[in-house]
């Protein structure tokens, strides 16, 4: 597209593509690293297939990878009303006043009064009593919930005991069905996750194994963590208009041991590439000057679309995002929208798996 086009030219459907329902992958492969790999040269224009244990092979000795290493809450709850009804719930954030008492999304919320209990069981069948404590309007407008767990001390240990993966709604679960909880606490989570926090997983970083990373040290490439606890925001469908889109605060660290390292690896001329959308948005939240800042729990509504002046990045590894989404608005921005869409339905074409639990583009 013709970069003297500014984002106001955009329309939301120039961000669309259909994509067949057998192409949105369910769970990930048994071997993570065996997933494909699309690869987008912006100096070029044909595009590659590899897979994604080949990474290695395709960056270069000196190249800086950042991944996010946020850990996916538990967050996904199934309570039951007294009543009998059956109360979906999706934990968001704690309060700052009250770690016990979380703001949530909840289906369906008609009815619910503050006061009344709910119950939670867990997989032996025990169950534990929480309390919706009020409904408040939340920033995209919609009613939330917010919901006491009890004790404050005893709010993660009640979590690992009965709630499930905040698995996106295009994977199919039966959450009256505990026999796969484990397993998807498992599985949707990457190799990097030690912070908690987030309510969905950076994918991105989940094609990642200990022989890939064993791989890539020995062909010099380093890689560095910071952490963006992934909110619902950033998967908000854009409603109104590509310009008017807006995103809902997330919180973010770099320490100053990972921003040492990336300001000499610009230094010096070598490469940083972002490891998934999020590492990307800190990336450019705390680079907004041109050198890296390091930050501690600092909030960022960055949303980055075709006009957008990278200062930090040189690469992008990211799975395939949803039509109309920001995410795709955000990887156009970097590639190219004219470039992305053409790979998108390259990809669907040639059969890869989209998604969270998808396939994997690399774009240099």
């Amino acid at each position: 597209m013709n970069s003297a086009k500014t984002e106001q030219a955009l329309k939301i459907e120039d961000f669309e593509y259909d994509l067949p329902p057998e192409l949105i992958a369910q769970k990930p492969l048994d071997k993570k690293d065996q997933s494909r790999l699309f690869v987008v040269d912006r100096g070029r224009e044909a595009f590659a297939h590899k897979h994604f244990f080949e990474l290695p092979t395709l960056l270069k000795s000196g190249d800086l990878l950042v991944v996010n290493d946020t850990r996916v809450l538990p967050s996904r709850l199934v309570a039951q009303r007294h009543s009998g009804g059956t109360i979906k719930i999706l934990l968001l954030k704690p309060l700052p006043t009250n770690t016990a008492i979380w703001e949530s999304m909840v289906t369906p919320i008609k009815r619910l009064k503050p006061g009344e209990k709910l119950t939670v069981k867990r997989d032996d069948g025990i169950e534990s009593e929480i309390t919706v404590h009020d409904i408040v309007n939340g920033e995209d407008g919609f009613k939330r919930l917010l919901v006491d767990l009890g004790a404050k001390e005893a709010v993660y240990e009640l979590l690992s005991q009965v709630g499930f993966a905040p698995l996106p709604p295009y994977i199919q679960r039966d959450y009256h069905e505990s026999k796969h909880r484990q397993e998807d606490l498992r599985l949707y989570q990457t190799i990097f996750a030690t912070a908690p926090g987030a309510v969905a997983t950076p994918t991105a970083g989940l094609h990642f194994t200990p022989a890939v990373i064993k791989s890539l040290e020995e062909q010099g490439i380093e890689t560095v963590r910071l952490t963006l606890h992934v909110g619902p925001g950033t998967f908000k469908p854009i409603e109104a208009s590509v310009e008017s889109h807006t995103i809902e605060e997330e919180l973010y660290s770099i320490s100053p041991a990972t921003a040492a390292k990336i300001n000499q690896a610009r230094q010096e001329g070598r490469r940083i590439i972002a490891v998934g959308t999020t590492s990307l948005r800190a990336l450019e939240s705390a680079g907004a000057s041109g050198r890296l800042e390091a930050v501690e729990n600092r909030g960022t509504r960055l949303y980055v679309k075709p006009g957008f002046q990278f200062k930090i990045i040189d690469g992008l590894i990211t799975n395939f995002h949803l039509s109309r989404s920001s995410l795709l608005v955000l990887v156009a921005a970097f590639a190219g929208r004219d470039r992305i869409m053409d790979a998108y339905r390259e990809a669907i074409e040639k059969r890869y798996r989209f998604y969270s639990y998808g396939d994997a583009m690399l774009i240099l």
